[in-house]
């Protein structure tokens, strides 16, 4: 039976790149993992082998660090951008480049008077401590006329300990969980928003402001929805996002239940009045969904944020 080639894309990926920018004394860090996709006219090299149309991945790992030197990185998607457009229009065969960038933030350390001046600098400024929050992302993906850019972030643990229930739900045979008026509200972030700038003819965002301000309203949002489902919560992120930045139309988050159950202390004649619970971490509920801008389409694929 014959065969034909569907998709596909080769490149590099997880290409850690850190690039130290050095202010005088004030020294700045961005630590990336930028993983390279190329796609274009590559059936030849599947077929029968030949290499004419292949732009090495060895060459697209020295293009990032290259580039880490010729740009900077001024953030994740700015340079995912410039290495999106130099792969499309350096190589005629190269017709689509995606890149997908994680991000690990640092903070500067900050130091005591006395140490500072014991080890003979008035203030230390090159001192950093890896950040735990969460791993900010992005993916770019680009054709040689229109761009995407869906950023976003993952492993940021939040929790509401308190102004969350959950009750009147549907009761089967099988259903144990009792009803709960006053619960712990937990979850590991998994978000990705799409903007909608797509081409060079736009303004481009702001990408690190947006960042801070899409996760502000995000935690807010989180912080101030008294909860009667983890799907609330939810949609109520995601439209603080959209009707707070213009930038965006779409959102997009994969939420783990993180259940908290009230342990029985009974047995050792203590009462537990929502005091002492455990930290289940698996099995758990995954409530996932996309909110849009009205009138726009949902393009983020539903699997992105829960791999």
């Amino acid at each position: 039976m014959p065969t034909i080639l569907g998709q596909n894309q080769y490149g590099k990926a997880e290409n850690r790149v850190v690039k130290i920018t050095r202010d005088g004394a004030t020294h700045h860090i961005k630590d990336l993992n930028v993983s390279v996709a190329l796609s274009g006219d590559m059936d030849e090299v599947h077929y029968s082998g030949s290499n004419a149309n292949v732009l090495p991945t060895d060459t697209t790992k020295n293009t990032v660090f290259a580039f880490a030197k010729e740009y900077g990185i001024e953030s994740a998607e700015q340079f995912g951008i410039h290495l999106a457009r130099h792969f499309v229009t350096s190589q005629e065969p190269i017709q689509q480049a995606r890149i997908r960038i994680e991000e690990y933030a640092w903070e500067r350390i900050e130091t005591s008077d006395a140490n500072s001046k014991f080890i003979g600098a008035d203030e230390v400024k090159h001192s950093f401590v890896r950040k735990g929050q969460e791993t900010r992302v992005t993916q770019i993906t680009y054709d040689g006329e229109k761009w995407e850019v869906v950023s976003g972030l993952k492993d940021l643990v939040v929790m509401n300990s308190t102004n969350s229930e959950f009750w009147g739900y549907v009761k089967d045979k099988y259903t144990t969980l009792q009803e709960a008026y006053d619960r712990i509200l937990a979850t590991q972030v998994s978000g990705r928003w799409r903007f909608n700038w797509t081409d060079d003819e736009q303004k481009m965002p702001h990408w690190e402001k947006s960042y801070e301000q899409v996760k502000k309203h995000m935690l807010q949002a989180f912080a101030e929805t008294y909860s009667l489902s983890l799907q609330q919560t939810l949609y109520q992120m995601g439209s603080r996002i959209i009707n707070n930045r213009s930038e965006i139309d779409e959102v997009r988050f994969s939420l783990p239940n993180k259940h908290h159950f009230l342990v029985d202390l009974e047995p050792f004649g203590l009462k537990n009045d929502n005091e002492v619970y455990f930290a289940a971490d698996r099995p758990y509920g995954l409530i996932e969904a996309t909110i849009l801008r009205d009138g726009c389409e949902a393009l983020i694929p539903v699997d992105m944020t829960n791999l």
